[in-house]
């Protein structure tokens, strides 16, 4: 059972800004940070439920700024990829139980920050030549299927997506078409899995303008909010939920 109280929403209204800030400026890549906020209070399944109608609203509204502006036939690959991926974290959402997806959620989240770090510092070298068409189909199924399990695809296409070497509003742009169809995609198996509840549509409706207001803001932020900054935050976010993520799963 999901439980709107008051605590659910303190926590639940600034971890749906950061995903819509995150969706709308910064490439979608530390989005699902809201996710890994509000698994720490519900069990994993009604926080990704709770997440998805929203993320889709935030999907909505920052498709305009970027009309046409992505690049086309990445976004086709990496949709094209997620498929299968999408269909994967699927079937092992069925069998498994709430603290595996507690720990996946966990290790996801802390291996989102070791591989930004090192990658910062030169320990592991992202791909200086354009991947291949394969390959993008390939970053395009990791990110279904990361992206199904703690809505955590961003990083995976992003590191097809930074080997093309697209310019800022493009690489945007493109991050928010590709999820706009992965999110879609994720919609039905969601249902037949019982994640959405009165109790999440409810949460939904509440939350709505936050999804709003972080998009608006991410969407402004684009173009003056140092990344540096924004990722920062993310980090100290993501490893302290990661780190109790894993603690709550395996205890």
């Amino acid at each position: 059972m999901l439980t709107l109280d008051l605590t659910f929403f303190l926590i639940a209204g600034p971890a749906v800004i950061f995903a819509g800030i995150s969706k709308g400026g910064f490439g979608s890549g530390a989005a699902f940070a809201s996710a890994s906020i509000l698994a720490l209070v519900v069990e994993p399944g009604l926080a990704l439920g709770v997440m998805l109608p929203l993320l889709m609203l935030i999907d909505a509204s920052t498709l305009r700024p970027y009309w046409r502006k992505w690049d086309m036939q990445a976004a086709i690959l990496l949709i094209l990829g997620a498929l299968p991926g999408v269909a994967l974290g699927a079937a092992l959402y069925k069998l498994t139980e709430p603290d595996v997806f507690r720990v996946l959620i966990g290790v996801i989240s802390v291996g989102f920050v070791i591989w930004q770090i090192a990658t910062a510092n030169g320990f592991i070298k992202i791909a200086t030549k354009m991947l291949s068409p394969a390959a993008g189909v390939f970053a395009g199924a990791v990110a279904g299927f990361t992206s199904f399990v703690s809505h955590a695809g961003g990083p995976p296409a992003a590191i097809y997506l930074l080997s093309k070497k697209l310019g800022k509003t493009e690489y945007q742009a493109t991050t928010v078409l590709v999820f706009w169809a992965v999110n879609i995609a994720k919609f039905i198996p969601y249902a037949f899995l019982g994640m959405f509840t009165l109790q999440t549509a409810t949460a939904n409706l509440v939350l709505a303008p936050f999804a709003f207001l972080g998009a608006w803001l991410g969407v402004k932020a684009h173009a003056v909010v140092p990344e540096r900054a924004f990722f920062a935050l993310t980090y100290v976010l993501l490893t302290v939920t990661g780190t109790k993520l894993i603690w709550d799963g395996l205890t």
